[in-house]
Order: C-alpha cells, then structure tokens, then sequence
C-alpha cells in the first residue's frame, strides 16, 4: 500500500471504527480516544498525541469538525478546514484512526467505541472531561496529559495577527 493510501485509510466513518475497535479487543488491543481540534498542528499537539499512543496500543482521534470548531472557538476559526485537520493527524505514525465528529463533544462517539483510555491535556480534571464516567464505568481509564509550555493554536494566531 502506498503511504498516501495508508494515510486515507486511516480517516474513517462510524461504523468502519466500531468493526476495526471490535476487531483490535479481540486481538487483546488496549484501544485509546482522545479528541480536539488541531487547528494549525504545532509541536504541544504532536508531543499530546504520542504521549496519548503511550497508554494503549491503538490511538484513535476524535476530530471536531469546522462547525463545531466554530461553536467553541468563534467564527474565526478553524483555520485549517476540517479534512486537512484531519489528514494531518492521521498522517502521524502514532495515530491509528481518525474520525470528524459533528456533535459538540465526543461523548456518543466515546460511548459507541468504549474505550479502555480516554486522554485529554492538562487543562482538564477528571470531572470536566467529557465522556469520562463512561470510560470509569466500564472500567477503562482517564488520563491528563500535561501540555508542553509555549505552545497554542491561539497564541500562534496572535501572533502572527501581531505581524
């Protein structure tokens, strides 16, 4: 397979993700979420996805997409339309799924694929992550990964505002 293809496929649909994350478990895969935007991927994105990869076997990453980017972020954002966010991600050897998800959070995309380890970055605590209490309940994990200092799409913007 030709690397852009491996690229591609890993971006996927529903319920392609929830027949490769059936087929992963009964390989004794250890299957982590995590999700964001990954407007303007800069290194505290990359340095969170690999740290993230590090909890299981399987990564999977929940896109937001441009409306829902929109809705958190303000009408100035995304920069980067959402299948180029997309591709990017997926074009890391660390990631092996990714999916855009429309909703506001991830919580039913977390609920459907029920995975062993939700990780999120340190501007989080337990109780405020999303889809959590799903993970704890069926006995998966929550991990906060610490942010690399000096690096943020807003701040990237700013600055380049600032020019």
């Amino acid at each position: 397979m030709h690397k852009l293809e491996w690229i591609q496929n890993k971006i996927t649909q529903k319920d392609v993700l929830l027949k490769h994350c059936n087929s992963w478990r009964a390989l004794g895969k250890k299957i982590v979420f995590t999700n964001g935007c990954f407007d303007i991927l800069h290194h505290g994105h990359l340095d969170y996805l690999a740290r993230a990869a590090d909890f299981g076997n399987i990564l999977i990453v929940g896109v937001n997409t441009d409306a829902s980017v929109k809705k958190l972020k303000g009408n100035d954002r995304p920069i980067i339309h959402e299948n180029d966010r997309a591709f990017q991600v997926a074009s890391l050897l660390c990631v092996d799924a990714v999916i855009l998800f429309y909703e506001d959070t991830p919580e039913e995309l977390i609920k459907l694929l029920r995975p062993d380890v939700l990780a999120k970055g340190g501007d989080y605590t337990i109780d405020k992550i999303v889809g959590a209490d799903h993970v704890l309940k069926s006995g998966g994990t929550v991990e906060i990964i610490p942010f690399v200092e000096g690096y943020s799409t807003s701040k990237l913007i700013a600055n380049i505002k600032k020019l």
